[in-house]
């Protein structure tokens, strides 16, 4: 006897034909789609209660839009054994629909019976996957254009100006197209570091500072930088520090002046009449402990409501016509998030369209002990015209420009040098002089600086503790560290201004006394003292209220620290004590501990290359001394 449908579920003969193991959704409906069997995963999923479904039609539940596309493809599958793959939209029980897609097996093939099996999934979060990815997707392809006409921009200004400049112009004219290629190269700059910084932040390389800064001098400093740009749209730009928060804080300066530049620029691009204004107050949480709340807010073009939810994602501005008409990667308010909350920060953003926007960000500082001044950069300010005189350089660069470039500022400066166009040639020119500082880049043939830093640190005993700093066009952190890892003093990044050359290099040659010429005693050492606070005194203008708050910061901290090395050497835990020793490194070059600043980097490289050589033992045993010297000397002092 011909079984029918109704027969073949009611026997449970649908069992030997698929197993129901709970996690799919199961139906059985004839070819006119009427519903004849449901599992009970149909409740978990779609909230229809068991067997609730059956004697209805399918079909009914499939939105209108999808109903045609799902009518071919089920009769499709009245025509196949097995049809797989078909994906449609089915109603819940909330009225809400989700994205299901369904595997068919056609009884009539094989029992002669007219229905078919639907082994549905769902596939919802598939979907909406796949919907963030083509948004992201649309996205970036976005940011791509966005960034090829940025950076095609100020190239096409350099290439087309440095044209000029060879076609005899006269001297004003001269000057202009000169200002116009710096220019554009400090715009080419800023997009570069825009997108280094975001690479930075989200590979989790990016290292927070913690040293001293007053929001006063931060912000005034800040308000003389947007001032022309203000006043020539005649915007009325000001700041207000409430009392409390005009002291010295601890943290990272650097990364807050990043964050404001960020959002008083886009203030002042999008601000067409009216007034930008910065408003800082401070909370006081918990004895030394402090939450700052910054807000900057104007009387700009103000953002859509509806783009407020993305105007913080990577490589999104509130619309494709703003990035037409005022430029800019999208990447600056993506950075701001991430530097607020890489501190422990908030922002949010309230904004009208054509009124204004206000941004609101809260960052946590611990107080320092005096509101007097702050660090101050140490900016370009030679006291001579020739302020490395007496200094001999040798610069190691494989390309002419970039060659030609630093070449032509050392002369200025009136430092003896002489140039190398590869590590190979180097080597050979120290072996035969002696020089007060290297500038080495890092990628050249034949040898790069790497290589060459190490041969040096492993070569003539006289010779070995040079001062060599890197010249690379890598900048993350990542490429510092393996710079620091070879055996460099420092790091400077391409492309960098003479200021940037100078800073680097007063900040290590300019502590040794000059050659003076009239005298001819040649270059007399520095003094054997185990602590240089003229390091310290400089950054922070002198402020000894600072000093001695950094020297008790050092005392509380650096024991500590000694016995975490002392510990891990001895447990044979040299991955660790790498690690307490990077993290020790800027506090040595604060601190002015010259005779440590060399033996800290060996050290850090041998725990990593070398765990548990002699030279990593008697290393770590050498720092620790030292270090516990130092503690003594300053607590006699005090």
């Amino acid at each position: 006897m011909k079984l029918t449908l109704q027969t073949y579920v009611r026997k449970g003969l649908f069992y030997k034909s698929v197993v129901e193991d709970g996690s799919d959704i199961i139906f059985i409906v004839d070819y006119d789609g009427h519903v004849l069997y449901q599992n009970r995963s149909v409740r978990e999923t779609l909230g229809y209660r068991y067997n609730s479904l059956i004697g209805k039609n399918f079909f009914d539940y499939i939105p209108p839009h999808v109903l045609p596309y799902f009518r071919k493809q089920f009769k499709l599958s009245t025509r196949k054994t097995y049809n797989k793959g078909i994906e449609f939209q089915f109603r819940c029980k909330d009225k809400s629909y989700k994205y299901l897609e369904f595997n068919s097996i056609n009884l009539n093939k094989k029992e002669g019976i007219k229905g078919l099996i639907l082994d549905c999934r769902d596939i919802t979060q598939r979907k909406k996957d796949a919907e963030e990815l083509l948004r992201a997707q649309k996205a970036k392809e976005q940011f791509l254009a966005n960034i090829s006409h940025e950076i095609r921009t100020p190239i096409n200004g350099i290439a087309g100006m440095a044209g000029l400049l060879s076609q005899n112009p006269s001297h004003e004219e001269r000057k202009t197209y000169l200002n116009a290629i710096k220019s554009a190269a400090d715009n080419l700059k800023v997009i570069i570091n825009d997108i280094l910084d975001l690479a930075s932040i989200e590979s989790g390389k990016l290292q927070l500072e913690k040293i001293g800064f007053n929001l006063n001098d931060l912000l005034h400093s800040l308000i003389d930088t947007f001032s022309m740009q203000a006043k020539e749209k005649q915007i009325n730009l000001t700041y207000s520090l409430e009392k409390e928060a005009n002291r010295v804080f601890t943290g990272d300066p650097v990364r807050l002046n990043q964050i404001l530049i960020n959002l008083i620029s886009n203030a002042v691009k999008f601000t067409h009449a009216g007034s930008i204004q910065i408003r800082v107050q401070a909370q006081k949480q918990k004895a030394d402990y402090y939450k700052l709340r910054f807000d900057i807010s104007d009387t700009g073009i103000g953002i859509p409501k509806d783009k407020l939810q993305t105007i913080f994602e990577s490589f999104s501005q509130a619309d494709a016509s703003v990035t037409r008409k005022y430029g800019g990667t999208g990447l600056g308010l993506t950075i701001v998030k991430q530097l607020v909350e890489l501190q422990g920060g908030s922002i949010f953003v309230s904004s009208k369209e054509n009124t204004g926007s206000t941004f609101t960000f809260y960052l946590p500082y611990k107080a320092g002990k005096t509101a007097t001044k702050s660090i101050k950069p140490n900016t370009y300010q030679p006291k001579s015209k020739e302020p490395f005189k007496y200094h001999s350089i040798l610069l190691v660069e494989d390309n002419d420009i970039n060659r030609l470039y630093a070449s032509s500022i050392l002369k200025m400066w009136g430092c003896h040098f002489e140039t190398a166009e590869n590590g190979v040639v180097a080597l050979e020119k120290i072996r035969n002089h002696s020089f007060d500082a290297i500038l080495m880049d890092v990628q050249m043939p034949v040898m790069d600086g790497l290589e060459t830093t190490k041969a040096i640190r492993q070569g003539d005993l006289k010779k070995r503790n040079v001062l060599i700093i890197a010249l690379t066009a890598n900048a993350t952190q990542q490429d510092y560290q393996k710079c620091l890892d070879a055996g460099m003093n420092d790091c400077i990044t391409k492309p960098f201004t003479q200021q940037d050359l100078f800073n680097i290099l007063n900040k290590h040659l300019g502590r040794k006394p000059s050659l003076k010429k009239e005298n001819g005693n040649g270059i007399s050492k520095p003094q054997n003292t185990l602590v240089d606070l003229s390091y310290l005194r400089k950054m922070s203008n002198n402020n000894q209220d600072f000093i001695n708050e950094i020297i008790g910061t050092f005392l509380d901290s650096m024991p500590n620290s000694i016995s975490e090395i002392n510990q891990n050497s001895s447990s044979g835990n040299w991955e660790q004590v790498a690690k307490i020793v990077h993290k020790i490194k800027p506090t040595i070059t604060l601190m002015g501990i010259h005779s440590l600043k060399d033996k800290i980097a060996l050290l850090e490289n041998e725990a990593k290359t070398n765990p548990g050589s002699q030279q990593s033992k008697t290393l770590a045993d050498d720092v620790s001394s030292t270090l516990s010297r130092v503690i003594e000397s300053l607590r006699v002092k005090a």
